[in-house]
C-alpha cells in the first residue's frame, strides 16, 4: 500500500500551491486513493477519495475544496453533484466523458489505468476537469501516448517506469507525466517528495 506525500506548485511560476498526503491500494473491485491536502502554512485545504474498477472507471469519487464538495461517478458518461459552501445549493451535472480531472496526482494514475496504452500507442480521451479552488466542473479533450516503457534497478527489484506525453487538444499544449504503477514520479505542477513503500503491483 504506497503511501507517501506530494507537493503541488503552479506548473508557470512554481508558486507552492498545496501538499497532498497519501496513500492507494489495489483491491479486488480496483483501485482506491484518499488523501489529505494542507497549504504551505500547514492548514487543512481539502482531500480526494477516489475508487475506480477493474477497468479503470470512477466508481466513486469525493473532492472537498474550501467547503466545495463534490460527489461523482461512471453514470450515462460521468454524473457528479457539486455542493456549495453553505449545504443549501446542489447542482447535478453530466457529461458524455470517460472519467474525471483535477490537480490530484491520483487522475493521472487514474487515466492511465483506463487507457491501458501499449508503447507508441496514443488515443484521445474526454475528462471533466474540476478545477480549484470551488471546483467549478469543466470539459476538457487529450490525447495521451506511452511513449515508452523502461525498467530501473531499486533496492526492491526493477520498477516499471511509464512515460506519456500528454496534450490538450484545445492548446496544443503538451507535457510529460512519468507514473510508476500507481505513483506519479513526475508531472507539471507536482512533485513527489517522500514515498514509505513500493507502488502498487497491477495485473
Amino acid at each position: 500500500m504506497p503511501r507517501g506525500r506530494y507537493s503541488l506548485h503552479d506548473p508557470h511560476d512554481h508558486t507552492p500551491l498545496a501538499e497532498e498526503h497519501f496513500q492507494c491500494a489495489v483491491g479486488p473491485s480496483g483501485w482506491r486513493y484518499v488523501s489529505q491536502l494542507t497549504t504551505p502554512s500547514g492548514d487543512h485545504h481539502g482531500s480526494v477519495d477516489l475508487t475506480l474498477d477493474e477497468l479503470g472507471r470512477p466508481l466513486r469519487l469525493e473532492l472537498h475544496a474550501a467547503a466545495w464538495q463534490v460527489r461523482g461517478a461512471a453514470l450515462d458518461g460521468v454524473t457528479w453533484v457539486r455542493t456549495d459552501p453553505t449545504g443549501t445549493d446542489a447542482a447535478e451535472g453530466n457529461v458524455r466523458a470517460h472519467a474525471f480531472t483535477g490537480t490530484s496526482p491520483a487522475f493521472l494514475v487514474a487515466t492511465a489505468r483506463l487507457l491501458r496504452l501499449t508503447p507508441s500507442a496514443a488515443t484521445r480521451v474526454r475528462l471533466v476537469a474540476f478545477t480549484d479552488p470551488v471546483l467549478a466542473p469543466r470539459t476538457v479533450d487529450q490525447s495521451w501516448t506511452l511513449l515508452r516503457s523502461e525498467a530501473h534497478a531499486t533496492d526492491n527489484g526493477p520498477l516499471s517506469v511509464d512515460e506519456y506525453q500528454v496534450t490538450a487538444l484545445d492548446t496544443g499544449e503538451r507535457h510529460t507525466v512519468h507514473l510508476a504503477a500507481d505513483v506519479v514520479l513526475a508531472a507539471p505542477g507536482i512533485e513527489l517528495e517522500d514515498l514509505e513503500s513500493p507502488p502498487s503491483v497491477f495485473t
